[in-house]
């Protein structure tokens, strides 16, 4: 609990506002609304059309699906992929490649500014490896595979970070609500300074997650009046500390709810990530920030292939034996819906999917702590 006092700095100026960075500091979020620009939006929105541009050709030149939809929107084109190809979604996740559009958002001046705000004006802020693209296509679709449950973002960390201060911007490429499956936070539970004791996988998936009995023990927290609904338009910004507790909704409408994980921390500190790749200086503190990142060959260091490559032969033989009996695992990498990585050895593992070893799980959802419609 001191160690997540101490985190708290005085305001400074910024796209924050002193009530804000108040807010972030007790309750552990907050939503900055236009920050940045749309047109950064965009761009990153459109180096993810990319991404399914390519997929799709990909899928399509493989026999995989009969039909391209090149006139589709954005919003729906990977539907009619995923109706074509289960989980396409699963293969555009599995991207570990910095698109260009992503970088511009991530490293935009208002973005840092906030990063800033909260990690330290005179420190070198740095840019974590673990980004994600969320493809969220509809739960009749994604079976689950879309609809992350509740966890602490420490929990796909080595425990050598637990301690430090790490910021999450979940960053929406189009409006989010609760039918498409925006956040929910249990605001003031990191208080605790604790991380809790979480399982994997979770049905079907390679999610970790933490049980509400667990949440409400370990970090003294009341869901029924703690759980925030966090609903976050196109080209605002949901902020979170790697301790709070959040989950995504079930996606269901008809369209995809794209967004963005992108992360900091403070320069020296371990970032966590298994020892498997580096943090990227993005504005050092000892000069104004400038907007300009030396990406380097680090963006294109792909982190799925860096976690592939730190299992052993055996546990990547125990993937691919679970993904072959769910017809999911492909010889080919480009079509494997399979996901690994260290943290499925750091908790207990407590449903059998393609993503762990043979288990043995109850049959029974609700065992599981999360509602069956979650799953």
């Amino acid at each position: 609990m001191e160690r997540i006092a101490s985190w708290t700095i005085p305001y400074t100026a910024g796209p924050l506002s002193e009530a804000q960075l108040t807010q972030y500091f007790e309750k552990g979020w907050v939503i900055a609304d236009n920050v940045g620009d749309l047109a950064a939006i965009d761009e990153a929105g459109a180096s993810v059309e990319a991404l399914v541009d390519t997929l799709a050709k990909k899928l399509h030149a493989a026999g995989k699906i009969m039909e391209l939809h090149e006139d589709a929107s954005f919003e729906k084109r990977l539907i009619l992929l995923e109706e074509q190809f289960q989980h396409a979604n699963v293969l555009l996740h599995k991207n570990g490649v910095l698109p260009r559009g992503i970088q511009k958002v991530w490293s935009h001046p208002e973005m840092v500014s906030i990063a800033k705000q909260i990690l330290g004006q005179q420190v070198d802020i740095m840019g974590h490896p673990v980004w994600n693209l969320r493809c969220k296509t509809p739960e009749r679709l994604s079976g689950g595979q879309a609809t992350v449950p509740w966890h602490q973002d420490n929990s796909y960390l080595d425990e050598e970070c637990w301690d430090q201060h790490q910021l999450t911007a979940w960053v929406p490429l189009v409006d989010t609500n609760l039918k498409n499956g925006c956040m929910q936070v249990v605001q003031g539970s990191h208080r605790a300074g604790v991380t809790a004791n979480h399982a994997c996988c979770v049905g079907g998936t390679w999610y970790t997650e933490v049980t509400p009995e667990e949440l409400e023990a370990t970090l003294k927290c009341n869901l029924r009046e703690d759980v925030v609904i966090c609903e976050v338009p196109k080209g605002s910004a949901l902020f979170l500390n790697n301790v709070i507790p959040h989950r995504s909704m079930p996606n269901i409408t008809d369209g995809v709810r794209w967004s963005l994980d992108l992360r900091w921390q403070r320069g020296q500190e371990p970032n966590g990530f298994h020892g498997l790749k580096d943090s990227i200086l993005m504005a050092p503190g000892s000069k104004p920030y400038d907007g300009n990142v030396d990406w380097g060959d680090w963006a294109a260091e792909d982190r799925t292939q860096l976690q592939v490559g730190a299992m052993t032969d055996a546990e990547k033989a125990k993937i691919k034996a679970v993904g072959e009996e769910e017809g999911r695992f492909d010889e080919d990498p480009q079509f494997d819906t399979t996901i690994a990585g260290p943290w499925m050895h750091t908790w207990d593992l407590i449903h059998h999917n393609r993503h762990t070893d043979t288990l043995g799980a109850p049959d029974d959802p609700g065992q599981l702590g999360v509602p069956g419609e979650m799953l």
